[in-house]
């Protein structure tokens, strides 16, 4: 009566196989090198909106000067009459 190893170790070699295959991408979700997409599209997002809030200030700066302009106009229109 012999001892046949073949299948014990085709199912030992698949299963190191496989450990060796998929152990880098058990490794990176256990501890992950980088934030991933969704904290870089947080970063662009926020970005986008200190720009668009900093567009948005400027345009009221113009307009508050603008409005000081034509202010001051309106209040010389009456002293021309005299």
């Amino acid at each position: 009566m012999a001892l046949d190893f073949t299948p014990i170790m085709m199912i030992f070699g698949a299963s190191t196989f496989i450990l060796i295959m998929f152990l880098p991408a058990l490794l990176e979700l256990k501890k992950p090198k980088d934030a991933g997409p969704r904290r870089i599209m947080d970063e662009v997002i926020e970005s986008q909106s200190k720009l668009k809030i900093a567009s948005i200030e400027s345009e009221v700066d113009f307009d508050q000067a603008l409005v000081k302009k034509v202010s001051e106009i309106i209040a010389a229109l009456p002293n021309l009459e005299v």
